[in-house]
């Protein structure tokens, strides 16, 4: 039986040339222990390749759960499925090449709501994904002219937290109403209560409990840390909702049919296979800066940059953490490859129409597998590139069997909480609210913009200005004018 050579046993000179270019012996580790670990990192985040067309996409604009542009354009689910496997394979090849570290990239969670709730509907969607490019513009001048450290300092690490825990609860409110879990109350029902349980208090709909048995059969596997627990998660629920569907005929829903399936129908489709119709890259536009007022447009990037930002500079050195690839300083070699990469990710899944992509925290599991090499981010990406040529099946998931990965994410963004100290109210409050108004009010800009300007205000009353970086005072005031940009217009105009 043939073993797998160990890094010791391999002499200088007998290294190949896949081992030398990625410094695989250097690392500890071989070229089995990489493959292994690209399979797995691929399995436990394929399902974005499921779950980003849900969020984006649409089947019909008649849908109930479908996001629609200012104009009712929707994105086609197939097409989005294409394009965001297509982006996440190339640009995880090239992270891998460039940075040469295990850490795989795909259209992020978070800022895909964000683009498919917040900002679409106030433009057309290749002006939203404009928006999208914007932002990794804007990252890669940070990245190129040193800019992110200043950025990354601006911002309290209590607000930093609140960020994604707020999104964590945007992200779990999406997926209950997606879901039908929780529904609006008619006006008609003569309460004042603005949501409630299912309808009339009750889950009531054979959708709705294909969710929540998704969600507890999900729950299950993430925490028995069962290897790719959303995809299965989803792909089991997409089973069970398939033959349950044939049973009751639920129908979809349509707007018309409330216990109907929101998004998606569950059925067997024609075939399997088919060439990926990557019509949507391209579909780019820059109008949004003349749809709607320049400052507007100026915040939603900044909430972007924001998001996006962040997010890579805390996945990254937690994944460095668990590679042990840091150095002494703590510092991830070769930190401005990897940002810069990350902002042609995001770029690029602004031009393919598939939202900003960044590196995915599910690396963690193809790093716990032994990969420690961008090796690894070579055979998550094909995996990726392969996953194109399948798409027929991704129409047939339901957002029913999707939206529990919604809130099984949300739940671990929410670990965050404990990295903010709420003893001190000049940084609980501010990050309450960010944390509450992001779900409360649908929109991540709002929850951020809450919590900056009171950040900013109680630093000011209780003494402390002098904590408050400057930039934080420039985006405090953006947000005042942000929040009352209405009355301002009003008072220009008369």
């Amino acid at each position: 039986m043939a073993t797998e050579t160990t890094p010791e046993a391999a002499e200088p000179g007998a290294r190949s040339p896949i081992d030398r270019f990625f410094r695989i012996s250097d690392r500890d580790s071989t070229i089995g222990r990489e493959v292994r670990g690209g399979v797995v990192t691929f399995v436990t985040m394929a399902y974005i390749v499921v779950l980003n067309p849900l969020i984006l996409g649409s089947f019909s604009a008649d849908d109930a759960g479908a996001h629609t542009d200012l104009f009712g354009d929707i994105l086609p689910v197939g097409q989005v499925a294409a394009a965001t496997a297509l982006v996440a394979g190339v640009m995880t090849i090239l992270f891998g090449m460039v940075a040469n570290a295990p850490f795989a990239l795909a259209t992020g969670l978070g800022i895909n709501t964000l683009v498919a709730v917040s900002i679409a509907p106030q433009m057309t969607w290749p002006e939203a994904m404009g928006l999208v490019v914007v932002n990794g513009v804007v990252v890669l001048l940070l990245v190129l002219t040193g800019v992110r450290k200043a950025v990354f300092n601006a911002v309290p690490a209590p607000l930093k937290s609140a960020i994604a825990v707020g999104i964590g609860l945007f992200i779990t409110i999406i997926g209950l109403v997606d879901a039908g879990f929780v529904r609006r109350v008619p006006d008609a029902a003569g309460t004042t209560v603005p949501v409630g349980l299912g309808i009339d208090g009750s889950i009531a709909s054979w959708p709705t409990l294909v969710f929540v048995v998704g969600l507890v059969a999900m729950a299950v596997l993430v925490a028995k840390k069962v290897r790719g627990a959303i995809l299965i998660g989803v792909l089991g629920t997409t089973v069970f909702a398939i033959v349950l569907e044939a049973i009751v005929d639920a129908g979809p829903s349509q707007g018309t049919n409330p216990k109907g399936w929101n998004l998606g129908y569950p059925g067997l489709p024609d075939s399997f296979f088919s060439l990926p119709d990557l019509s949507l890259v391209g579909e780019v536009s820059f109008g949004a800066w003349g749809r709607i007022p320049a400052l507007t447009a100026a915040l939603l990037v900044f909430t972007l940059v924001l998001t996006d930002f962040f997010d890579t500079i805390g996945t990254m050195t937690g994944l460095g953490k668990e590679a042990d690839l840091l150095d002494e300083d703590g510092q991830l070699p070769n930190t401005n490859k990897a940002l810069f990469v990350d902002g042609v990710g995001a770029v690029a899944g602004g031009v393919a129409s598939t939202s900003s992509n960044t590196v995915f925290i599910e690396s963690a599991a193809g790093i716990a597998e032994g990969a420690r090499t961008g090796l690894a981010n070579v055979v998550t990406g094909l995996l990726f590139l392969a996953a194109m040529f399948f798409t027929p099946l991704y129409q047939v998931i339901p957002i029913e069997a999707a939206a529990p990965a919604l809130v099984v994410v949300g739940a671990m963004m929410m670990a965050q909480v404990t990295d903010i100290d709420f003893t001190d109210f000049s940084n609980a409050l501010p990050a309450f609210l960010t944390i509450v108004v992001m779900p409360f009010t649908y929109s991540i800009a709002n929850g951020i913009g809450a919590g900056f300007v009171t950040y900013v205000v109680l630093q000011l009353v209780t003494g402390k200005a002098r904590r408050v970086h400057p930039l934080m005072w420039g985006v405090a005031v953006a947000f005042v004018v942000y929040f009352a940009i209405g009355p301002i217009e009003a008072a220009l105009s008369s």
